[in-house]
């Protein structure tokens, strides 16, 4: 972990407009944009620099974890940032759902899970495994006749849920404590873990939703790397010109 006069100093050599790649610990009920923005008006306030600020790879604003941020040239190389595959530990709830896959709303519908057995959970992780069809949530950032689907949902439209083909790596239990299950996926771009939760539910002739999720890693990139936004926003305004 490195302490505040690190970070400062190693903040202090970044060359924002050229293009650097930071690796930022997402905070929970922020969303990646607002990280963005954050980043990019501090640069601007502070070290007078108006450069491309940008993420590489949507976290909804309830999950935690690795954001990849590129600034000024490193723009460019967004697009084969995102394409990266991913990796994730979260929680899910069996017995009910939500409208979102998430907590994010109340309890839509409960389901038994009096039948469910750690053997019937371990055995039907193995059938996500590989090339799999996912519906993705309406209340998403995915775009119907270019408006996003979330604010068609919450404002009472109907929505048809769009559906993408993508590739489970890995999909372990690592801990039962009924009803919440502690899990870790890695996966493809493009893969909405709250629909892998649902999905899972359903298998099990019951339901579920995501509680929590935190992203582990984006390829080779590892949370662990990454900066807490707080200090390194302080860290920025320390240079302030």
């Amino acid at each position: 972990m490195q302490t505040t006069e690190e970070l400062n100093e190693l903040v202090s050599k970044l060359k924002f407009q050229d293009g650097e790649l930071l690796l930022i610990d997402k905070p929970f009920d922020w969303t990646s944009f607002d990280v963005v923005k954050l980043i990019r008006v501090n640069l601007k306030s502070c070290l007078k620099l108006k450069c491309k600020v940008g993420h590489a790879g949507t976290l909804d604003p309830r999950a935690t974890g690795l954001l990849m941020v590129a600034t000024g040239r490193k723009t460019k190389q967004i697009e084969t940032f995102q394409g990266l595959d991913k990796g994730y530990k979260g929680t899910l709830k069996l017995g009910a759902t939500t409208p979102c896959y998430d907590a994010e709303m109340e309890e839509d519908a409960t389901f038994p899970t009096e039948h469910i057995t750690e053997e019937m959970l371990y055995a039907q992780t193995d059938k996500f495994i590989g090339s799999i069809h996912q519906t993705v949530p309406i209340y998403s950032a995915v775009k119907i006749d270019g408006k996003k689907s979330y604010k068609l949902a919450r404002a009472g439209q109907e929505v048809r849920a769009k559906s993408r083909t993508i590739n489970i790596n890995r999909f372990k239990i690592e801990k039962i404590e009924m009803p919440f299950v502690h899990f870790r996926v890695d996966c493809s771009k493009g893969t909405y873990i709250r629909s892998l939760a649902h999905d899972f539910g359903k298998s099990l002739q019951s339901g579920a939703y995501l509680t929590a999720l935190q992203r582990t890693n984006i390829g080779p990139y590892h949370l662990d790397e990454a900066w807490e936004l707080d200090p390194f926003i302080k860290a920025i305004r320390l240079l302030k010109k």
